[in-house]
C-alpha cells in the first residue's frame, strides 16, 4: 500500500503513457512496412524475369519464322539486353542467363532450347549486410526445324 502523496501522483499519472506505446510500436510497425516493400520488390522481379523469358521465347520463334539462323549466344545475349531495358530495367549484374539445348527433344519437327534466367532482386536490407534472393525462372522454347 503506498502511503507517499510522492508516489500516488507517480502511479496515478498516465501523461507519458503514450509516447512509451508508441516508442514500442514504431519499430514493429517500420519493420512490417519495410517487410511489404520488400516482398512487393521481389514479385516486380519475379514477374519481370518471367515477362522477359516469354519476350525471347517470342523472339526465338518469330526469327526462325524469319527463316533466320539464331544461336544459343544470340538469344542469350537478346535476353541479358532485352532485360536490361523498359519496362523491366533489370540490373546486369545481378542477371544471368543460360540457353542450352534439352537433353531431350519431345517434339518431333521441332529443336526444343531451355532458358533459365536467374536474377537476384534488390534488397532494401543491403546496407546491413542482406542481400535479396535469387528468382531463377526456367522455360522451355520450341524452335520449328522446318
Amino acid at each position: 500500500m503506498i502511503h507517499s502523496p510522492f508516489l500516488q501522483r507517480i502511479k496515478e499519472d498516465d501523461t507519458g503513457s503514450a509516447i512509451i506505446e508508441f516508442a514500442l510500436l514504431v519499430p514493429t510497425i517500420l519493420l512490417l512496412l519495410v517487410g511489404v516493400i520488400q516482398v512487393g520488390m521481389i514479385m516486380q522481379s519475379y514477374n519481370a524475369v518471367r515477362n522477359v523469358s516469354a519476350d525471347v521465347a517470342r523472339y526465338a520463334m518469330v526469327q526462325k519464322q524469319a527463316y533466320n539462323a539464331i544461336s544459343n549466344s544470340q538469344i542469350r545475349s537478346f535476353a541479358l539486353s532485352h532485360g536490361q531495358g523498359a519496362p523491366y530495367l533489370l540490373k546486369s549484374t545481378s542477371m544471368s542467363v543460360t540457353v542450352n539445348d534439352a537433353t531431350l527433344q519431345r517434339i518431333d519437327g521441332a529443336k526444343e532450347l531451355t532458358i533459365v534466367i536467374a536474377y537476384q532482386a534488390e534488397s532494401l536490407l543491403e546496407f546491413a549486410g542482406i542481400d535479396g534472393p535469387w528468382i531463377t525462372y526456367t522455360r522451355p522454347i520450341f524452335l520449328s526445324t522446318t
